[in-house]
């Protein structure tokens, strides 16, 4: 037995082959059926050895497995590059938000908005905005839905 036990794999329902389906990202083409997620996984690791035998078979490259303990190497920042047009309106946005560029940008990408510029997204609130003495919160107003015309 080789090392497929180091491939990760993915296991989803599928609702139009009635069963579990298993794929390995790290090996494109490897995927494998199973009535249980444990017969697709089974079935999958030795689709994985057969798949890595015929590559050294034929002498093509073994793709390597991913590390995901290596995936806490990220350091959270990211250098963009975007137009002067999108970066205007994300400022303009931002603005009216009364939040850093920085911050709306990522609630845009986590909320999932950020590629459909004809959604409006419910407000943002300042995450250092203290609560007003009455109890009541101030609500802020939602931004109007801009579409960027450049994209």
């Amino acid at each position: 037995m080789t090392n497929s036990i180091k491939y990760p794999a993915s296991v989803f329902w599928s609702e139009q082959d009635g069963g579990f389906i298993a794929i390995a990202p790290d090996l494109p083409g490897s995927s494998a059926f199973g009535e249980t997620e444990a017969d697709a996984l089974r079935e999958l690791r030795l689709v994985i050895e057969l798949g890595i035998e015929s590559h050294k078979a034929v002498g093509n490259p073994i793709p390597q497995p991913t590390d995901l303990t290596k995936l806490h190497e990220y350091s959270g920042r990211l250098l963009l590059r975007m137009p002067k047009t999108l970066h205007q309106l994300l400022a303009d946005e931002a603005k009216r938000e009364d939040v850093s560029l920085n911050q709306y940008i990522l609630y845009r990408l986590a909320s999932g908005t950020a590629s459909h510029s004809d959604q409006v997204a419910p407000p943002l609130k300042k995450a250092s905005r203290p609560k007003q003495a009455s109890g009541k919160s101030k609500r802020l107003a939602k931004a109007p839905s801009v579409k960027n015309k450049a994209a």
